[in-house]
């Protein structure tokens, strides 16, 4: 007999702190590990958010996760306990970049909302720390250009570069705002739209534009690896 129960798991293991969190239809509860080897603490997470609805892994109809970019075998967790569910439960999969959460989360906010009335030819950035002094990079413009992986210099150079108002959103290193990065020269997001929100997942979730290539993990190409260096 097909399970009726439709309960929503969402994943973020990008990360240093592993995100579980859980939707039943009413109510979305989260829960959180920070610390290495994520893999050993998946499940007793997920168990855990399980346990507080009264329902089992065979439950879950559909897992979201975060799809990169981020640690290779942080990304790799949650794409494979996805695969899994799909395999066992038939659940659907969608997946999500951090760029897209960002940006959705950025784009929301009264903060950006403000700023765009009086930069209306302004564009998102969103800044993301690497590895050491290496971060990731996308802007949302009419270009549509894809993420890059920079070193620092370069990302300095990039965002120099633009002629329009730049609003900033995202993280640097271990989680910090980017004000030490970036000084006062561009507008920064306020940091609770800069860290993936339990909601947002399960928003996103709902759409069905996130389950094309859902099991498709973004590393991006280091800078120090590019062609010339």
């Amino acid at each position: 007999m097909q399970n009726k129960r439709k309960i929503t798991l969402g994943l973020d293991s990008s990360a240093q702190t592993l995100m579980v969190c859980l939707n039943d239809g009413e109510k979305t509860y989260s829960f959180h590990h920070t610390g290495i080897k994520q893999e050993q603490f998946l499940l007793p997470l997920v168990t855990r958010a399980l346990n507080k609805i009264n329902a089992k892994l065979s439950d879950i109809s559909k897992v979201f996760f975060v799809r990169g970019p981020g640690r290779f075998t942080g990304i790799r967790i949650s794409l494979t306990f996805a695969s899994m569910l799909k395999e066992l439960n038939a659940a659907e999969v969608g997946s999500a970049t951090l760029f897209d959460i960002i940006r959705r989360q950025a784009e929301e906010s009264r903060a950006f909302l403000s700023w765009k009335k009086n930069h209306e030819n302004g564009i998102l950035a969103v800044v993301l720390h690497a590895f050491r002094d290496e971060y990731f990079l996308q802007f949302f413009d009419t270009t549509q250009q894809g993420p890059v992986w920079l070193s620092k210099e370069e990302l300095l150079q990039k965002l120099s570069a633009r002629t329009e108002p730049l609003y900033c959103a995202g993280l640097d290193k271990d989680a910090s705002p980017l004000s030490e990065l970036l000084g006062n020269k561009y507008r920064l997001a306020p940091m609770a739209d800069c860290r993936v929100r339990p909601q947002t997942l399960m928003e996103m979730a709902q759409n069905p534009f996130y389950d094309k290539n859902a099991l498709e993990p973004l590393y991006l190409k280091p800078a120090r690896f590019e062609l010339g260096r």
